[in-house]
């Protein structure tokens, strides 16, 4: 899929973003998706790769770190500063809500 496509499965987009999406920027570069959709989708996936990267930590075998850095970088651009020090208090350290701007 390209910035350029029409309106993605938004449903499935929201359950797996990387099966809609190959890309964090993918994302962040869709002319259909709305800024709050974006957001929202970012964020799943941004817990996603949380959840990926704490089995990585437990010695399962999984996907890069830099995912998360790319899926937060995409965030900073649609919504703009992040505040990083407002993380989950799991041990997944995922965003919180109220770490990433809903008015733009």
């Amino acid at each position: 899929m390209t910035a350029s496509d029409a309106r993605p499965d938004i449903e499935r987009a929201l359950l797996d973003p990387s099966a809609v999406f190959a890309t964090p920027e993918e994302v962040r570069d869709h002319r259909a998706l709305s800024r709050e959709q974006k957001i929202e989708i970012l964020q799943r996936w941004e817990y996603d790769a949380a959840d990926i990267s704490v089995a990585v930590e437990e010695g399962m075998p999984g996907a890069e770190e830099t995912l998360l850095r790319r899926i937060t970088l995409a965030l900073q651009a649609i919504a703009g500063p992040l505040d990083l020090d407002r993380t989950g208090a799991s041990k997944h350290h995922g965003l919180s809500r109220g770490a990433v701007p809903r008015k733009g």
